[in-house]
């Protein structure tokens, strides 16, 4: 007897629990491992000590790592887990960069002014979510793109937050190797703070309603999952993640224009990274960031001006080989097996 798609759909709706139930279970993961708990914590420990250990050349490219992770894990939460390439992401780095400017020229303090930058960007968020997150596939990310031009066309013409000029930022009052050491931590904070974000993502039902929507929408709403819901949810998520990396940022640079805070190549770039390292992988974006920032760092130095095609053709051997991302190349080898291991079910 022939079967119709909604019989099919009824039968993935019963039989997911019994499926599911094996990956409901945490994984024990890098961090349940002696092992890897303890090479955690030294790395950890290295990059604390770093601003004292070397040049304020390396403080600079490290925070630059961090800064990319940040917003690597801030993208990881829509389109790692979620499956919506998300290339306008960078809106809301804009959105937290000239918020943060803006208000600090108003006399607010730095961090009220970053927290007050990650809200309109989830207020913006909010309000875009219910009708952009009905589109999917290339539809989504060509909308997303749409929203941030259009976004920062609105901003290159708004006089009050300095048009096409750009905005100065109020300068923090500290030597410049304390300035220097304070950004390096704060983004530091951000890329470990996102990374137990979405880590705990990983194992919370919002993770899992998430993977769910990314393998099957319409099965996952045969399911009981409120679709819409989640996906909004993990969107303003992503918003004020990517919005406080912002902000943090403006403070940093001291001077911000739009056609570098709503910049695409920014947002590519942290993309490429997150797929580089895993989507939808606790560890993959973080070890992405660090590839692509330093990879590019030292091919920068030496080829002044082929190094971004040398950086392109890594990029492309990397994309052919590993199309699932390092973490899950190196969860499917034994000798890698501690590194890939991660939430429960995430990168499946």
């Amino acid at each position: 007897m022939a079967t119709t798609p909604a019989d099919e759909l009824r039968t993935i709706a019963v039989d997911a629990p019994t499926a599911q139930a094996p990956v409901a279970r945490p994984a024990a993961g890098l961090l349940g491992q002696p092992l890897g708990l303890a090479l955690l914590l030294l790395v950890g420990a290295a990059l604390v000590a770093l601003p004292w250990l070397t040049s304020a050349y390396w403080v600079r490219v490290f925070t630059m790592v961090f800064m990319f992770a940040a917003l690597a894990q801030s993208l990881n939460v829509i389109a790692g887990f979620a499956g919506y390439a998300d290339f306008g992401n960078g809106v809301y780095f804009g959105i937290g960069a000239y918020a943060t400017g803006f208000l600090m020229q108003q006399g607010l303090p730095p961090p009220l002014a970053v927290l007050v930058g990650a809200l309109l960007a989830v207020l913006l968020a909010a309000l875009l979510g219910l009708p952009i997150l009905r589109l999917k596939g290339h539809y989504f990310a060509i909308a997303t793109i749409g929203v941030m031009e259009g976004v920062r066309e609105l901003v290159t013409n708004m006089g009050f937050v300095g048009g096409g000029q750009g905005l100065n930022v109020p300068i923090i009052r500290m030597s410049p190797a304390q300035f220097s050491t304070l950004i390096y931590f704060l983004m530091f904070a951000l890329m470990v703070g996102y990374t137990a974000l979405v880590y705990w993502l990983s194992r919370s039902s919002l993770g899992y309603g998430l993977r769910a929507i990314k393998g099957d929408e319409q099965a996952a709403a045969v399911m009981g999952i409120d679709t819409t819901r989640s996906k909004v949810i993990a969107w303003c998520l992503s918003a004020a993640c990517t919005a406080t990396v912002g902000g943090v940022y403006a403070i940093w640079a001291g001077f911000i224009e739009p056609g570098v805070a709503f910049d695409i190549v920014r947002g590519t770039e942290y993309f490429m990274m997150m797929l580089l390292g895993g989507a939808g992988t606790v560890f993959g974006p973080i070890l992405g960031a660090f590839i692509l920032q330093l990879i590019g760092n030292l091919v920068w130095s030496q080829f002044l001006h082929g190094h971004l095609a040398i950086l392109g053709v890594v990029i492309v051997l990397i994309v052919l080989f590993l199309p699932s991302g390092l973490v899950n190349a190196f969860r499917r080898g034994p000798s890698w097996r501690l590194l890939g291991r991660q939430g429960a079910g995430v990168g499946r």
